[in-house]
């Protein structure tokens, strides 16, 4: 199989100048709290996205990804297009934007794209597009932005241009690398502190396995996630949960269990505890006591499973495939290690820290039900965002 530049240069017809890498991440703790202001823990993976690239002297950006056709973006129209929700120029379109809404002077370049990090895959194959995109431009046009503001920038391009209203976790593990924590109290300046772990020395691997469940038709149930938990400090005259105070939330449960309902009311237990349990996993990590960081793992995962209830989709009987792998992964772990749902759950994927002596068995007992190829073992890449070559 070709390299990246020897595709680049049979699709565009000269050599690139640069090869640029972004990496997936893993959400290690904090499901489901970034939009509601609270804390997350969070990874990037030895997965990524690359990009082979070359200025053009155009005024236009194109991007040739593997399987699809070249995406054209120019630069002198770079409003928002209705029409391009939900697809790869308007991923463009929005990240150049927020550099050219910088004071960033931009040029047409041309750029190869390859991934390991599947489309739902459970580690945001967007999020590492959206970074490798503004780490190529920062990189090329010297903006000087740091890893937090292309972040931000790959955030404002999928939430403004794409129209997809995610939080700022994703985009900022794969932009800063590691492992990281980060407090979204205020969200336009969150607090990013890296967790200095040798997660390869701990004695377990790290696995993320895919359910085999699809994110189609789950719209709704993502939407009921935050909405249901609006309701819950909209009771309170607040926007998120992060600015209502636990004590007040507990003493006022009669009328929010009829305001807002008892699921609601239980989504928002699980954000309280889950942000302590984030606060309790780094600090776990920074002692170097991985079983007890391993602990809040499982305690995440079942709090998850049975309080956020973001494992089986409302009404399903038939189909509980994340549900399934979960209770697999705990009779295949025996009491050791960890497991949790990964990500917005419903569908997708879980993530599982595996003894060293049970992987192999892990993971043939994973694929003998879910399919050949469903467990993929990672590890933790220190890397952001970053040029490879030049």
């Amino acid at each position: 199989m070709p390299d990246i530049r020897t595709k680049f240069e049979n699709a565009f017809h000269t050599a690139p100048t640069h090869v640029f890498s972004a990496p997936g991440r893993t959400e290690l703790g904090g499901n489901h709290t970034d939009h509601q202001h609270g804390r997350v823990l969070a990874a990037a993976v030895e997965l990524d996205t690359r990009a082979a690239v070359s200025l053009n002297g155009t005024s236009l950006i194109r991007v040739l990804s593997e399987g699809y056709p070249v995406c054209e973006v120019d630069l002198r129209d770079l409003a928002v297009r209705p029409e391009e929700r939900n697809t790869t120029a308007a991923l463009i379109r929005g990240v150049a934007a927020g550099f050219a809404g910088r004071g960033c002077s931009l040029a047409g370049f041309d750029a190869c794209v390859t991934s390991t990090v599947l489309p739902g895959s459970g580690l945001s194959s967007s999020a590492a597009f959206e970074v490798l995109l503004g780490t190529a431009i920062n990189h090329l046009f010297s903006c000087g932005a740091d890893a937090v503001e292309i972040a931000k920038i790959a955030q404002y391009a999928e939430n403004v241009y794409f129209g997809k209203p995610c939080g700022l976790m994703d985009q900022m593990a794969s932009s800063v690398g590691g492992c990281v924590a980060i407090d979204f109290a205020d969200p336009a300046a969150p607090v990013v502190t890296p967790v200095d772990f040798d997660f390869s020395a701990c004695g377990h691997r790290l696995c993320i396995i895919d359910s085999g469940a699809s994110h189609a038709d789950l719209t709704d149930e993502y939407a009921a996630v935050p909405g249901e938990l609006a309701a819950v400090s909209g009771f309170f005259g607040k926007a998120v949960l992060r600015d209502v105070p636990e004590d007040a939330f507990y003493a006022a449960l009669p009328e929010l269990r009829r305001t807002a309902g008892d699921r609601a009311v239980l989504r928002a237990i699980h954000v309280y505890d889950e942000n302590r349990r984030v606060e309790a996993q780094v600090a776990a990590l920074i002692r170097g006591d991985f079983q007890d960081f391993l602990h809040y793992v499982n305690l995440s995962g079942f709090s998850s499973q049975n309080l956020l209830q973001n494992v089986i989709p409302t009404g399903a009987t038939a189909h509980q495939e994340v549900a399934l792998a979960l209770g697999l992964a705990r009779h295949l772990l025996s009491g050791r290690g960890a497991c949790r749902v990964h990500g917005g759950g419903f569908a997708g994927t879980i993530q599982a820290f595996v003894p060293d002596d049970l992987l192999e068995g892990f993971r043939r007992g994973m694929e003998a039900v879910l399919g050949q190829g469903a467990c993929h073992v990672l590890a933790i890449r220190k890397a952001g965002g970053t040029v490879v070559e030049e």
